[in-house]
């Protein structure tokens, strides 16, 4: 991975742990099975990529760009989304352990997340319009001053998040989820 440019390459089972793989471009590349935890790719570019079942946690994105890039059963707890570079950002997870994951200030209209764990992370001024939150765990996750207008929350769970400091204008809740809408009157609903 010494090269800077790499084009249309897997990579299988490889360890970076902790080093610093910063200023590469990848692109169409697919990363299996691989550790990148504490690993600092940042001004690195990553394009029409793949990770599949991947430890990228702690992971430095500082103004990473990531346009069109799918993570699939990886591990991304405590990775600071909000570092990344804003141009054409673009990103889907499935299967992914977002924990205490950091997203606050990007835009992500649009963004599918599907049988994730995204327990306390945090999305504070974030653009979610039309996102999906589909089959998620969203416990103690942050949600202020976030766009959420048209996302679907249907089939997510345990969250919380207040109408008055959101934008939840036509938002898919079901109907016992919307119950976490009613999170900070203290309710009793039986």
């Amino acid at each position: 991975m010494q090269e800077t440019l790499h084009q249309g390459k897997e990579f299988s089972q490889i360890s970076y742990t902790g080093q610093r793989v910063a200023g590469r471009e990848f692109d169409d590349c697919t990363f299996k099975n691989c550790d990148f935890s504490h690993t600092d790719f940042s001004g690195s570019s990553f394009t029409d990529c793949r990770f599949e079942a991947c430890n990228l946690s702690l992971m430095k994105l500082n103004q990473v760009k990531l346009q069109d890039v799918f993570f699939q059963d990886c591990k991304l707890v405590g990775v600071d989304f909000g570092a990344c570079h804003d141009f054409l950002l673009s990103m889907q997870f499935k299967g992914c352990s977002l924990d205490y994951a950091y997203f606050g200030r990007k835009n992500l209209r649009k963004t599918i997340f599907e049988g994730c764990s995204i327990k306390e992370a945090n999305f504070t001024e974030t653009d979610l319009a039309q996102a999906a939150f589909r089959d998620c765990d969203l416990d103690r996750t942050v949600f202020q001053r976030t766009n959420l207008e048209k996302a679907d929350f249907r089939t997510a769970y345990h969250y919380t998040l207040d109408p008055e400091l959101n934008r939840v204008r036509k938002a898919k809740f079901s109907a016992q989820g919307a119950l976490g809408l009613l999170a900070k009157y203290d309710l009793d609903v039986q």
